[in-house]
């Protein structure tokens, strides 16, 4: 095993990570720790673009109305109106990057870029560069990450464990290499941007989801977990059993697009006056529904009304995509399916990111701010990471240092895993098929107290299988991010049942009214 000292680590190399990495690193060194490729991450396929308040017809108190609104009575209004107000300067910084957001040439623009709407939104305030504005994002921040002076990028590390010393301060990370060689990174400050938990459920609007696994790390050192039953469904995932997941933007239903049944009837406007727009979990429930109701794996997006070249200047990405598919949406509809696409619940943090834990921030998704409440609003992620990983970034500026106190040993980083056999990928395989396949049968878009005790029950088992492999066979990424994926999946079980009510993105057939006093749930790692 080796060791090795940081000023900064940060792990995770998507919109946050970068954007703190790039924002620090003129103040102090960042070590930026990313598990894969530079593709690697959930923010890359993000498709609509970000929320911010651009056009002179828009106003901030609208933005925050909306937020609200979509949050459904659970967000933190003080976080909403600090993310709202930051938006257009983050909006700033990137153009001051270089990032190419798609320019609106028409003569009556209000605005040099194009804003397109999306779902909850009541105004045009969404920036996009065409229709893969996550690949450009994290394109252009790497781009400037990768010839800073002061920011060391380590590929092909995934972090397993947080280090803590005597007083519970966060000292640093465990990672593991592929082949499950061990390092410890000593930091004075950590910052995790690991993503949220989409991961656990068996279908996923990303082809490489997250595991929750920084948020597990964080409640291992006793960092609360908050709102975890509240997992966002993308109403609009390409439905192929046989192709990769791919996600159809919510901006093609802001362009028009309407929800059909496979026998073509228009459904939405019959659930929401907003129709397509209205909320994720409404579309997403909507669409649940139709599809039981018919018995079918699928609805249609009809895109048929757009002419071919504005579908190729809008959505070119997904019009090429489809192409590939055997679909022209040009002329037919596109089958569609909810897909698990966002975690609203992780790791409670402050405006600045910082977490309960002293030394330790967590930003983007795998944190909770209070912006996104019981349903997060399309486009607010984005705009979530960048806003907070500025803030991080000036609350790190200064080094706070404390006492040398003795680092703690810990659960992974203890252990000597040289001489014992390593578990078979098959077995990891099948147990997180499993985890997948309960998490999305009985703790998916509709829940019920059955669906729950009996997904409890399930969990329960595999947890103790996993944990058994962790102590007879060798330390791997694979197996220790499993056993994350396995607790994290137990704890959202527990805040689902807990929550005597339905609301935002949690639904219960047993509790279908929403309880008004019903406060954000809080869950620890006993």
């Amino acid at each position: 095993m080796t060791i090795s000292d940081h000023e900064v680590l940060v792990v995770g190399a998507g919109a946050a990570g970068l954007s703190l990495a790039l924002e620090l690193a003129d103040y102090r060194r960042i070590t930026l720790i990313s598990p894969g490729t530079e593709t690697h991450g959930a923010s890359q396929w993000a498709q609509g673009g970000i929320a911010a308040v651009l056009s002179p017809q828009d106003d901030l108190e609208a933005h925050v109305a909306d937020t609200l609104r979509a949050g459904d009575g659970l967000c933190d209004e003080a976080a909403v109106r600090f993310t709202v107000a930051h938006g257009p300067e983050a909006i700033d910084r990137l153009l001051a990057l270089g990032m190419p957001f798609t320019p609106d040439t028409a003569p009556q623009a209000a605005y040099p870029f194009h804003l397109t709407r999306e779902g909850g939104h009541g105004e045009r305030r969404v920036i996009h560069a065409a229709d893969a504005t996550g690949q450009a994002l994290v394109r252009t921040l790497w781009e400037q990450v990768t010839c800073h002076p002061r920011i060391v990028v380590r590929h092909g590390l995934t972090v397993v464990e947080l280090l803590s010393d005597a007083r519970g301060h966060c000292r640093g990370a465990f990672a593991l290499d592929a082949s499950g060689r061990g390092e410890k990174l000593l930091a004075q400050d950590v910052v995790l941007a690991t993503g949220g938990a989409s991961g656990i459920y068996a279908h996923t609007t990303s082809p490489a989801p997250a595991w929750g696994e920084g948020m597990i790390m964080a409640a291992e050192l006793g960092a609360p977990l908050v709102n975890l039953e509240f997992q966002q469904f993308h109403p609009t995932c390409l439905y192929d059993p046989d192709g990769a997941p791919f996600l159809v933007s919510e901006a093609l239903r802001g362009e028009g697009g309407v929800l059909r049944s496979l026998a073509g009837h228009r459904f939405m406007p019959n659930i929401d006056p907003r129709g397509e727009l209205a909320p994720r979990d409404i579309v997403a429930r909507a669409i649940d529904a139709e599809m039981k109701r018919a018995g079918s794996d699928h609805v249609w997006l009809d895109m048929t009304h757009l002419p071919v070249d504005a579908l190729e200047r809008l959505f070119p990405t997904i019009k090429a995509h489809c192409h590939t598919r055997g679909i022209d949406m040009a002329r037919e509809p596109i089958p569609v399916v909810p897909a698990a696409h966002y975690s609203c619940g992780g790791i409670g943090t402050d405006l600045h990111g910082a977490t309960s834990v002293p030394h330790l921030y967590a930003i983007g998704e795998v944190a909770y701010t209070g912006l996104h409440g019981a349903n997060r609003m399309a486009s607010n992620s984005l705009l979530e990471c960048l806003v907070f990983a500025h803030a991080a970034a000036e609350a790190l500026r200064i080094p706070e240092p404390g006492p040398n106190t003795p680092l703690r040993p810990g659960q992974f980083a203890r252990r000597s895993s040289d001489l014992l056999p390593r578990l078979d990928d098959t077995a990891i395989e099948r147990w997180r098929c499993q985890l997948r396949r309960t998490m999305s049968q009985q703790v998916g878009i509709v829940r019920s107290d059955t669906s729950l005790k009996r997904a409890d029950t399930t969990l329960k088992s595999l947890h103790a299988e996993v944990t058994e492999a962790c102590l007879k066979y060798a330390t791997t990424p694979d197996l220790i991010t499993l056993h994350h994926a396995v607790r994290l999946a137990r704890l959202t079980v527990d805040a689902a049942y807990r929550r005597r009510e339905s609301r935002g993105l949690h639904f219960s057939v047993d509790c279908p009214d929403r309880n008004v006093g019903a406060l954000p749930s809080m869950s620890y790692l006993s």
